[in-house]
């Protein structure tokens, strides 16, 4: 298969972690471009748009000096863009072939690329894209953590600004800031002087609209209220603090609506996805982080052929420089960030849901000195090995087969497990 015949562009992309240079052919025969974008996913997307308008939403071939990373994690999402991952060594022969010396470049590297999959598409085998519903979940699921990054930013503010003016806010709503609860209430009563002048049955019948309606709860309320002292009267302190509350209550409002609008988009998508009940299976997966888990892992089988490729393309591997006598195993820092923290943040609820999972944590913990990220990445590779067996196997995972597993094999896991305490992952 020639590409011309297929593709309106072929591309070679070199990517580095501050710039990636591009060598672009046009099949009309027009001159080919070198470009260069700078590393970061702004400048990734509104390149992309410019490919997808000035070639009319027709296929543009990639090649890349590797098949995972951001960049192609990136890539990916879009329907029109064919990427073909090039073995880094077949490159450097092709290199070679042309430049004895050794001599390279970003610019000859992705022209090399570029003439790769132009010339020899025989020997090129093409990263298929993921189905549509697969990929609008993955849009939907990064573009609500984005959001409640934001808003946990806010709400940092929110606590951080309280505590000089107002704490009593803090200790009526819990501490819990990041509700839409919290943001009405101080969009109605910002300082203590406000809050006190409110009467009994206002706030009664705001608690209620707000469904916050234990009776208890509500008199503890106002029994605070009315007996609750200024933390202090200084105007200049006061009001400063009150207006930037009222700022961030306002931002937070929207950004709680927005959440929950994207949260249910999310939930329809996977009541749609054939996979869903597998994910939905996994400890402590969640209506956040089973939509998650299905997106690092796709519909195609055959993208991972053994559970390794998973835990590495997502940098929950650990990597190990090894030379001579010397030798280091350190975190991988180049991976599709989002991914390895879905696979983090699960395995630190994983180990709450299920025995067996917090009996290794404990052992991986007591090997690390007591460190929690290292015990979670244990966790989660162990995790990804599971999860992959269930996604192959299109089946659910179920703790009583694995502890069978266990108790079969004769792990030391299965020795411990009575004596763990239940808990359950907030």
């Amino acid at each position: 298969m020639n590409p011309s015949d297929n593709f309106a562009a072929t591309i070679g992309l070199d990517w580095a972690d501050r710039k990636h240079d591009l060598w672009l052919r046009p099949i009309d025969g027009s001159k080919a471009e070198h470009l260069q974008l700078e590393q970061t996913p702004e400048a990734l997307h509104e390149w992309v748009a410019k490919m997808r308008e000035r070639f009319g939403n027709h296929r543009i071939a990639i090649a890349v000096e590797t098949s995972r990373g951001p960049v192609i994690s990136a890539l990916m999402a879009y329907d029109f863009i064919v990427l073909f991952p090039i073995n880094p060594r077949a490159l450097k022969s092709y290199r070679e072939a042309f430049a004895v010396s050794g001599a390279k470049d970003d610019r000859t590297d992705a022209q090399l690329l570029e003439e790769f999959v132009h010339l020899h598409p025989e020997k090129l085998r093409a990263l298929e894209p993921d189905t549509e519903l697969t990929r609008r979940l993955g849009g939907l699921t990064q573009n609500r953590r984005h959001l409640v990054d934001q808003r946990t930013r806010l709400v940092n503010q929110l606590h951080a600004t309280l505590k000089t003016y107002y704490p009593l806010a803090e200790t009526l709503l819990h501490g819990q800031m990041n509700t839409p609860l919290a943001a009405e209430f101080l969009l109605r009563w910002p300082d203590l002087a406000s809050l006190q002048q409110a009467k009994p049955k206002q706030l009664r019948s705001f608690f209620y609209k707000q469904n916050s309606r234990n009776a208890n709860t509500i008199e503890e309320r106002l029994s605070a209220i009315q007996q609750a002292k200024a933390l202090t009267t200084d105007p200049a302190i006061i009001l400063p603090a009150r207006e930037l509350v009222l700022a961030l209550a306002g931002m937070l409002r929207p950004l709680h609506q927005a959440v929950a609008r994207l949260e249910k988009q999310i939930q329809q998508a996977m009541d749609e996805h054939p996979d869903a009940p597998i994910f939905r299976s996994f400890p402590a997966a969640g209506l956040a982080l089973a939509p998650r888990l299905l997106v690092a892992f796709g519909t195609n089988r055959d993208r991972f052929s053994h559970s390794d490729d998973v835990a590495e393309f997502y940098g929950i591997a650990p990597v190990v420089v090894q030379s001579g006598n010397s030798k280091t195993v350190h975190v991988r820092y180049r991976c599709p960030k989002f991914g390895r923290q879905t696979f983090h943040e699960n395995a630190a609820c994983a180990l709450k849901k299920e025995l067996w999972a917090k009996c290794y944590y404990n052992q991986q913990k007591q090997r690390n000195k007591g460190k929690h990220h290292q015990a979670c990445r244990a966790l989660a590779y162990k995790l990804i090995r599971i999860y992959f067996a269930c996604w192959k196997q299109r089946t659910p995972y179920d703790t009583n087969r694995y502890v069978k597993a266990l108790e079969q094999h004769a792990s030391p896991l299965h020795g411990k497990l009575q004596n763990l305490p239940v808990a359950h992952c907030e």
